[in-house]
């Protein structure tokens, strides 16, 4: 499987979420085969709440780590 890392560090909500969900979008296809999952790297805090809840109403799966300072919200299909 292939991992896509997006990199949205120093925006902040709600235009940390438009960026993403417009991402997310860009891969649908991939990510709704299983084909890719997409890592967003992310220093803004509110994103780890507002992202998540975006993106599991779309029928994703969600992981949120933090690594290095950043927070790592990994999006993929089970």
């Amino acid at each position: 499987m292939k991992t896509i890392k997006f990199d949205i560090c120093g925006q902040i909500c709600p235009s940390a979420l438009l960026t993403a969900l417009k991402e997310i979008n860009r891969h649908r296809k991939q990510l709704k085969q299983g084909q890719c999952e997409l890592v967003i790297l992310t220093d803004a805090r509110d994103a780890t709440r507002t992202i998540p809840s975006a993106v599991e109403n779309m029928g994703y799966q969600v992981d949120i780590g933090k690594k290095d300072g950043c927070y790592q919200i990994r999006i993929f299909i089970k």
